[in-house]
């Protein structure tokens, strides 16, 4: 069996976490990621996905899991870009990242830059973050090892297309059904419910991030819950 399929295959039927700093900067430090790394590893994630060639790399030197590794970038209207260019791919290789993860949407050429990166490194793993069913499939026509939805409800044309703590089960099950690559389902997804019900649509493997590790955001889902339910 091939490294690639080595790899793919462990994450298969998995948890994988999101271990990224809050928006706000809490645990933004080394330290920190590691223990979110470790602690995943502890309670039977099946891999991580891990922000900045530091922490890819601190990560990789205490944790025995597959790593997703990204680095992030900025759009011209400050929206998030995932691994903007060939530096940030050269530097997540650099770090020892098993999986490199890249924005692969229908904004600001992204889709040559991800033909330019298939081409240069025809071994490397490649995931395709994705926000539509358009850009999944041109995804895994230009290349993609694995597809994930993370970026649904994220781009400017899928933004106001969800509820706040809504999963895009519809993407999943759509993609599922046309790649013969592995869909991972990430975005949103809260609940064991909600990742039990991404497997039954097919997700090859569901990230939970915040839900696991952004405190700040947990409490705020909690007191907004109790806040509501109040005004009942």
């Amino acid at each position: 069996m091939e490294l690639k399929d080595k790899i793919l295959q462990k994450l298969r039927g998995g948890l994988i976490v999101s271990c990224q700093p809050d928006e706000s900067g809490l645990f933004a430090s080394v330290n920190f990621i590691v223990e979110f790394a470790k602690a995943s590893e502890l309670g039977g994630a099946v891999g991580v996905r891990i922000e900045g060639y530091e922490n890819i790399k601190a990560v990789k030197e205490k944790v025995n899991l597959p790593v997703i590794g990204l680095i992030k970038g900025k759009y011209q209207d400050g929206d998030v870009l995932i691994t903007p260019d060939f530096n940030a791919v050269e530097k997540i290789i650099e770090s020892g990242a098993d999986i490199v993860a890249i924005d692969v949407t229908n904004r600001e050429n992204r889709y040559e830059f991800f033909k330019k990166v298939r081409e240069e490194f025809k071994n490397l793993i490649l995931l395709a973050d994705v926000s539509t069913y358009e850009e999944g499939v041109k995804s895994a026509e230009l290349g993609a090892d694995l597809v994930a939805t993370t970026l649904s409800g994220y781009t400017s044309y899928t933004r106001n297309s969800f509820k706040r703590y809504e999963p895009d089960f519809k993407l999943v099950e759509q993609l599922v059904k046309v790649l013969n690559i592995p869909v991972i389902a990430e975005g949103r997804i809260w609940t064991v419910e909600q990742a039990r019900r991404m497997f039954e649509l097919g997700a090859y493997a569901v990230v939970v991030g915040s839900a696991i590790t952004r405190p700040r955001l947990i409490v705020q889902r909690f007191v907004e819950a109790i806040s509501n339910k109040n005004l009942e």
